[in-house]
């Protein structure tokens, strides 16, 4: 078949992005896949076909508790983050006016900084000689530093959020950008006070925002290796630590594919549910 002029245009206008695509998302994905398949025999990989590391992956306790702690952090995370982010996307989105754009570009300030140096700075915040625990004990409130601020669960998640609320926050605020203020105006009319116009109109119309937030933050934490390892101790480790350790100390990097599939596969289909039913939701303005 003969492709018109217009279909050839096109596929040299994409051609570029698509090889870019192939070498640099599709070829390393197809990789890992492939190493999971294999084994690991001391210095040389075995290319024999087995599904002996996701058995291990998958039975194994320790794997199974950090991939589900993992899961649980990242939906907290996810939840803190959405939760505090649209009451801000929607002040500046609704009640701000003039220099909007200063706004946004004070969200933006947490960019400037490098992510490793923001980490840090959280230790010092919650550390047992921190700031809140000066600041605590200065005041009086306790007499001696409190010790569950880090190196816990606790302090990945308050990280995480910090750290990834400025991306919560845009596509949300982008959303209710879009929104017909003319659409509250009516539902004003007809009688609908405040609350109801926004869970009729508002949250609805703003959805495709709040599911872009949500797996903007979702995915990313699930994979997040960094902050476990400089503010979470050994009760917050991930699963990314344990691949990063397959793949160097242990000299496994099979065992370690498997469990980046298998964490890949339940954040997909995760994603997904979350897709849908935002969508569902989302289209519902009554």
């Amino acid at each position: 078949m003969i492709l018109s002029r217009e279909a050839r245009q096109g596929l040299t206008l994409i051609s570029p992005t698509l090889v870019y695509a192939l070498l640099l998302l599709a070829a390393p994905l197809l990789t890992v896949v492939t190493f999971s398949f294999w084994t690991q025999d001391y210095l040389d990989i075995d290319t024999t076909i087995t599904l002996n590391n996701y058995r291990e992956a998958w039975t194994q306790p320790i794997y199974r508790t950090l991939i589900f702690r993992s899961l649980w952090v990242s939906l907290v995370v996810t939840l803190v983050t959405v939760v505090l982010a649209f009451p801000i996307a929607y002040y500046l989105s609704f009640h701000v006016t003039r220099r909007k754009a200063l706004w946004l570009f004070l969200i933006t300030i947490p960019f400037w900084t490098s992510y490793l140096l923001r980490v840090f700075l959280w230790k010092v915040i919650l550390g047992y000689n921190g700031v809140l625990n000066s600041a605590l004990t200065g005041l009086g409130i306790i007499d001696e530093p409190l010790t569950f601020l880090l190196y816990n669960v606790n302090a990945v998640v308050i990280t995480l959020a910090h750290a990834w609320a400025p991306f919560a926050i845009l596509p949300i605020f982008v959303a209710l950008e879009k929104i017909d203020r003319s659409l509250l105006e009516a539902a004003e009319d007809l009688g609908d006070g405040a609350v109801r116009r926004f869970f009729r109109v508002t949250l609805p119309l703003a959805m495709p925002g709040v599911i872009a937030s949500t797996l903007i933050v979702l995915i990313p934490t699930v994979g997040d290796f960094v902050t476990p390892r400089l503010v979470g101790g050994t009760d917050g480790l991930m699963i990314s630590n344990m691949i990063q350790i397959q793949f160097g100390k242990a000299n496994n990097a099979p065992l370690g594919a498997a469990l980046a599939v298998s964490s890949m596969v339940i954040v997909s289909s995760i994603s997904l549910v979350i897709f849908l039913v935002g969508k569902k939701f989302g289209g519902r303005v009554q």
